[in-house]
């Protein structure tokens, strides 16, 4: 081939095959929030999984509507005053508040007659109508909340929580993950199921809790489930998680860069084939 037609042949194959720029719309609580907030981790995370997503995939550009501390039924609340955008694809990661805010499940019903926000079922209808008035034609993720075991606010020892091992008035975090299946199955859309995966079980959130021996009084490192009922005194005692106990959590909760890779992985998965 003449070296003049090179140029040109080569420009016509990058517009042929280079994919289409595409805005990715990210829904949810501090999970998705933190992507831009990394001081508010101690540090302790570098990225989170929206940026390792279009690091991958660099043809989609990112919306971080991540609300700290938020459940789905606030947002879905608060729908209207959002200023979500229309977009290519919306992704909704929602539930672990809910469920540790005693917010009820609900049922299927709730989905399907749109009772409102008063339960998981009814919030995730109110999110995915405004998703489609938005734009009808746009790709939905609906992504679970991940197992947690103890969480302990690094910048605030008094914010803990007790583990997704355990109910909280009677719910378990797993039927928040089974509902938010059982929407993206009726509603044929894509769904990352991240409490039922493996590498993201109790075991392998953190490596210890580092907490005192309640017969020494001398800090000892607790593996799961050994910790669980081994009292945290949020007022005297060091901060249970310190940094070699990262593992795929940063603070029994919220996923560290490794926790963070597992999540990219599975929604580059779903993500590089539009």
């Amino acid at each position: 081939m003449k070296k003049w037609l090179i140029a040109p042949v080569l420009i016509f194959l990058f517009c042929c095959f280079s994919p289409e720029k595409m805005t990715w719309v990210a829904l949810g609580d501090s999970i998705t929030y933190l992507n831009e907030h990394q001081n508010e981790t101690g540090n302790r995370i570098t990225k989170g999984y929206m940026t390792m997503v279009t690091e991958k995939l660099p043809h989609i550009q990112y919306i971080n509507q991540g609300h700290n501390g938020w459940t789905a039924a606030r947002i879905a609340e608060k729908i209207e005053s959002l200023n979500l955008v229309k977009a290519d694809v919306y992704s909704v990661f929602l539930g672990t508040n809910d469920w540790w805010g005693s917010r009820p499940v609900g049922t299927m019903a709730d989905y399907e007659n749109n009772t409102g926000f008063g339960t998981l079922y009814g919030s995730f209808r109110i999110i995915i109508n405004k998703f489609r008035s938005l734009n009808p034609d746009a790709k939905i993720i609906l992504i679970t909340p991940l197992q947690r075991v103890d969480f302990v606010y690094i910048a605030n020892f008094k914010n803990n929580a007790y583990g997704s091992y355990k109910d909280k008035k009677g719910q378990y975090l797993e039927q928040f993950a089974e509902a938010i299946k059982a929407i993206g199955e009726r509603e044929k859309l894509h769904v990352v199921d991240l409490y039922h995966e493996k590498k993201l079980a109790h075991s392998k959130l953190v490596k210890f809790k580092r907490l005192k021996d309640p017969q020494t009084g001398q800090y000892k490192n607790y593996s799961y489930p050994e910790f669980i009922d081994v009292p945290f005194n949020p007022e005297t005692d060091e901060y249970p998680y310190p940094v070699e106990s990262i593992a795929m959590t940063y603070d029994g909760l919220h996923p560290s860069d490794a926790g963070y890779e597992v999540i990219t992985k599975k929604l580059v998965k779903i993500m590089k084939k539009w």
